[in-house]
């Protein structure tokens, strides 16, 4: 089978969907992988390397022209026409985006986003979500320490004592964890809150304080626990309580990550104005929801502004600025996820009773199949 991969075009994506490690895996499975040229380079991938792991390299038409396409972002329209009907199509490809869905399904194209895999067991080696949320947690906390005017650590000095930096993090999914992780390993004070009681442990066996917030209504507990892993939205009741501690560990902190997402609306805000006037200049707001419109409403996406003295970083693309690591963590996804939709003697099979094809599933025979 020939398995195509496009350069990414989307701006600011330095990500490759395939590395030499795992083109290497699909070569010794019989598959011809065409690799376009340059495709691996901003992740620190030359050509020669893929030619090494026995890839071939080609141009965006050779790559289109393939059974099986892998991509890390949904093609553009100029990508679309390139591809040729009844061409598969794995990638991340935004599910709640119905235009780009409709786009897919007018090019032919049996696609796979595989951000809809289910948080199940069985298909974690295929979460791009956690995946690339990790690489996001840990890349956070070091533009806010390269952004703060201070050192993350206590150090004692001939000069006197430095306290440590106060972090707050808002969010505690898999960015939010290893954010807590790393800030620790760099020596800061660090506090979370999350809307699920059940991560309080995790925070905990990471050296951070939980901050809580009781639950006083059965409505309110149930919401907590959460579907599939994500937070739902929880009763104004509960919020107003979270805001008020919230505010007031925020205005004690020196660093302030925020990761609250809620897959297809709009990311809730959890960090008002007033409470970054509060905050004492040079503090730092990194906001990973930016791509959703930000967890701060003074979040510019895509921008690092300054506003009432305290630096808000909104970065939409934060896996893509640790764009080596990352690309190998998604190609990893991608070649287990091609387990499912390959059969053993190298022929496409999509069987629509595995509950993660189905649920990767967004266009089929022109028609968008997500539900």
């Amino acid at each position: 089978m020939r398995i195509g991969v496009p350069a990414e075009i989307t701006a600011g994506e330095t990500r490759v969907a395939v590395t030499p490690e795992t083109a290497k895996k699909l070569k010794s499975q019989g598959h011809t992988v065409c690799i376009q040229s340059g495709a691996g380079v901003a992740a620190s991938v030359p050509d020669e390397a893929y030619v090494a792991a026995g890839a071939e390299i080609t141009d965006a038409a050779g790559a289109y022209a393939s059974d099986i396409v892998l991509k890390v972002r949904c093609p553009l329209d100029s990508e679309i026409g390139l591809a040729q009907a009844g061409t598969v199509l794995v990638g991340m490809l935004n599910p709640f985006d119905p235009a780009g869905l409709q786009r897919l399904a007018g090019a032919q194209l049996t696609s796979f986003a595989l951000e809809a895999a289910p948080r199940t067991s069985r298909a974690q080696s295929m979460d791009v979500l956690s995946s690339q949320a990790n690489i996001a947690g840990y890349k956070a906390v070091m533009m806010a320490a390269d952004s703060y005017q201070r050192f993350f650590p206590m150090l004692m000095t001939a000069a006197g004592t430095v306290k440590a930096a106060r972090v707050v993090i808002l969010g505690v999914g898999v960015a939010g964890l290893q954010a807590i992780a790393t800030a620790k390993r760099l020596g800061a004070v660090i506090e979370a809150s999350d809307v699920r009681p059940s991560v309080k442990e995790q925070v905990e066996s990471l050296g951070g304080k939980f901050i809580d917030v009781p639950y006083e209504t059965d409505e309110e507990r149930e919401a907590a626990v959460g579907v599939g892993g994500y937070a739902k939205p929880m009763p104004p009741s509960w919020l107003e309580r979270q805001k008020a501690e919230v505010a007031k560990r925020v205005a004690l902190a020196d660093v302030v990550i925020t990761t609250a997402l809620i897959p297809g609306r709009a990311a809730p805000v959890l960090v008002t104005e007033d409470m970054v006037k509060a905050m004492k200049p040079g503090s730092v707001i990194v906001d990973l929801a930016a791509p959703q419109g930000g967890n701060c409403p003074l979040t510019e996406p895509g921008k690092t502004v300054v506003k009432h003295g305290v630096t808000l970083i909104g970065e939409t693309n934060v896996p893509a600025l640790v764009a080596a690591d990352a690309s190998a963590l998604y190609a990893r996804n991608l070649l287990d996820f091609l387990k499912l939709v390959i059969s053993k003697e190298g022929a496409l099979n999509i069987d629509l009773e595995d509950d993660i094809v189905a649920a990767c599933l967004m266009t089929q025979g022109g028609e968008v199949k997500r539900k």
